[in-house]
């Protein structure tokens, strides 16, 4: 068998695969339209950046100019500015997702860090991002996930740590449709996606009074 050859031009962007790539096409032919509509797809290749910073500290301040965006200061915020959204992961941790290159995005926080305490680290390969959405996103997510997603609960701009089945992501809640985002390990992804694509399936089906 003959080697594979690989063109010695193509960078390492145009070479990577996504961790779904392979169900695209299952994803797709899952979506549920009409009233109990539902849809499952992946924005591969979000940059994500880890930031620790003392949120009291000049750094955080600098940093906060930097994205154009407050650090949201409680568990389930987020803030958003532009191409960035930033999600809360604890008292002194935040996940910066940005439509921005991940590099540019990590450098310029790791400028405004200076020689302060804590840290800007490029997590983008740790996790993918699937996006679901439509009228029966809710009562998808609650057949595995163990929240109140009720919209007295939770709602648009809110993001918490928590699981669907047995997977642990990170859930947003991006807007009332509703839409959500969800952030597993890249590990983790094929598993979440052939779990939302089953419990997806019902939503075919007339539903039972």
């Amino acid at each position: 068998m003959a080697e594979p050859t690989i063109d010695a031009g193509a960078g390492p962007v145009a070479l990577r695969r996504s961790p779904l790539a392979h169900l695209e096409e299952r994803m797709h032919a899952a979506a549920v339209t009409g009233p109990r509509g539902v849809t499952l797809t992946e924005w591969p290749f979000l940059t994500m950046v880890n930031l620790r910073v003392d949120p009291a500290s000049d750094a955080a301040a600098r940093i906060e100019k930097t994205l154009g965006a407050p650090l949201p200061r409680q568990c389930g915020r987020t803030t958003a500015s532009g191409p960035h959204t930033v999600v809360w992961l604890g008292p002194d941790e935040w996940l910066v997702l940005s439509r921005a290159d991940a590099t540019a995005v990590a450098a310029e926080l790791r400028e405004a860090l200076g020689e302060d305490p804590g840290s800007a680290v490029d997590v983008s390969a740790n996790r993918t991002t699937l996006e679901l959405s439509g009228p029966a996103a809710r009562q998808v997510l609650e057949k595995g996930c163990p929240l109140d997603l009720h919209p007295r609960a939770f709602g648009p701009g809110q993001a918490v740590s928590t699981t669907v089945g047995p997977v642990a992501v990170l859930l947003w809640q991006v807007d009332g449709a509703p839409t959500y985002r969800l952030f597993p390990r890249s590990s983790f992804a094929d598993y979440l996606a052939r779990w939302l694509i089953d419990a997806m399936s019902e939503y075919r089906g007339p539903e039972v009074p």
